[in-house]
């Protein structure tokens, strides 16, 4: 028995704690690339700016993991809770990696220990330095792990039916699904992407207070390539993504470009309105959708005419995917003109009102996690196992799902207040060039 009032608060909880952990994943995966870069650097042109970096970084990145944590089991349990009919269906198929996500976090808790209680202990900066690899490594897997889950729900393979159970289960085939390659790619370069991008906020935000200390230009401008490099990055497998979405989630990338009848030479459809099925205001790029999906300016994209109504996804993903790719393409552009820029001396570049551009790069391009998430999940529907269950029948039947959210919207407030105002405390009142010259007083050196 299906009861439509428990799906709906479970779709809506679950959506609610989704939106909010993405924030902490992504910034949990992408934060240890940058404190192992911005350390290596400072390692191999000896510049103890780039050391300060990764140092500040990883104080700052510490207390997202612990929320990430928190919001992490959250999911776990909430798995359990409002879906237990998937989960007794998918259970045992995902076990697997959920069991490695784990170690996964485990292995890089440990050596983040080892390396925060370790600074200013080694002789040489290699070795402490050779400490963020398994932290780097063990962050990324984990993403990688709990995104086979997700893959996984939008290809299920590695088993059988039988009397409606899945029997005959061969984990590694099931987590080597053709949703895999281009889903766990996709996360760990925005994850990448992101980090770096949020991170020159800041240093961009500081440089608009005033701060002229070079420690914010040198952070600026590594970010900004790593930014630029992650974002083309992004693009190129969200290429990639579409080509699957052609061959194996037709319908899903057939309502996210609003492509309603199957032909061939297909636009790729940006923006507009949607009336009836009349796209209006919108711009038309000639042949690109052909391409995207077959890489064929002439080839044939299956249109929504081809599915029943009820396996249609919502339509209002057209509208996550302008805002994903918009961003996108905006941060590549962003980036790219202040790497020339700073190469080739273009001062416009350190106006004011550039660099508040660069600040806006920071919680832009959190939007754009938000809307690529949504529009993965979204467009998945009306399926939580693609092609074997539908959502309403994976749900729970209880009636107070209702005030779980209301509770789980509660602890999910204060976490996001306590950790904001723990960061900003604990950088306003240590700000960089208190740091350098108290650290110029331990060494006894000279700290530019």
């Amino acid at each position: 028995m299906i009861n439509e009032s428990a799906v709906y608060w479970s779709r809506a909880l679950t959506e609610l704690t989704l939106s909010f952990h993405i924030i902490y994943a992504t910034i949990g995966v992408g934060v240890p690339l940058m404190i192992m870069i911005a350390q290596w650097t400072g390692y191999k042109k000896n510049d103890e700016h780039y050391i300060l970096m990764a140092r500040r970084w990883a104080r700052g990145f510490v207390i997202t993991v612990a929320v990430g944590v928190v919001t992490g089991t959250a999911i776990g349990l909430q798995l359990s809770l409002l879906w237990p009919n998937f989960m007794q269906l998918a259970g045992q198929t995902i076990a697997l990696p959920l069991f490695m996500e784990t170690f996964a976090f485990f292995f890089e808790a440990i050596f983040l220990g080892i390396y925060l209680y370790t600074w200013d202990r080694f002789d040489s900066q290699k070795k402490h330095m050779l400490l963020l690899i398994p932290v780097a490594v063990g962050a990324s897997m984990s993403a990688v792990f709990i995104t086979i889950v997700n893959a996984f729900m939008n290809a299920p393979r590695g088993f059988d039916i039988v009397d409606g159970e899945l029997v005959n289960i061969q984990p590694f085939l099931a987590m080597f699904n053709p949703a895999m390659p281009t889903k766990v790619a996709h996360v760990l370069v925005t994850a990448y992407m992101t980090s770096a991008f949020v991170l020159a906020a800041i240093a961009g935000f500081r440089m608009l207070k005033g701060s002229k200390h070079v420690y914010h230009k040198k952070s600026l401008l590594l970010l900004m390539k790593i930014g630029l490099i992650f974002s083309i990055a992004a693009a190129v497998i969200g290429d990639f993504s579409g080509k699957y979405l052609a061959e194996y989630q037709p319908e899903k990338l057939a309502a996210a470009e609003w492509h309603f009848e199957t032909e061939g030479k297909a636009s790729l459809v940006l923006f507009g309105v949607l009336d009836g099925e009349e796209v209006k205001y919108a711009i038309k790029i000639p042949y690109a959708l052909s391409i995207l999906a077959h890489f064929n300016p002439n080839a044939e994209v299956t249109g929504l005419d081809q599915f029943e109504e009820e396996d249609l996804p919502p339509l209002y993903i057209h509208y996550l995917f302008d805002i994903m790719v918009s961003i996108g393409m905006f941060m590549v552009l962003v980036s790219l003109l202040y790497v020339v820029g700073k190469a080739r001396g273009w001062q416009f570049i350190h106006s004011r009102w550039y660099r508040w551009i660069i600040v806006a790069g920071g919680p832009l391009s959190i939007i754009a996690i938000e809307a690529g998430w949504w529009l993965a999940e979204v467009g998945r529907q009306p399926w939580i196992l693609y092609g074997l269950m539908r959502t309403p029948e994976g749900a729970t039947t209880s009636d107070h799902v209702d005030l779980m959210l209301l509770l789980f919207a509660g602890v999910y407030a204060v976490l996001a207040v306590g950790s904001i105002v723990v960061l900003v405390r604990m950088f306003k009142k240590n700000p960089i060039e208190r740091e350098i010259e108290d650290r110029h007083s331990e060494k006894g050196g000279d700290i530019l």
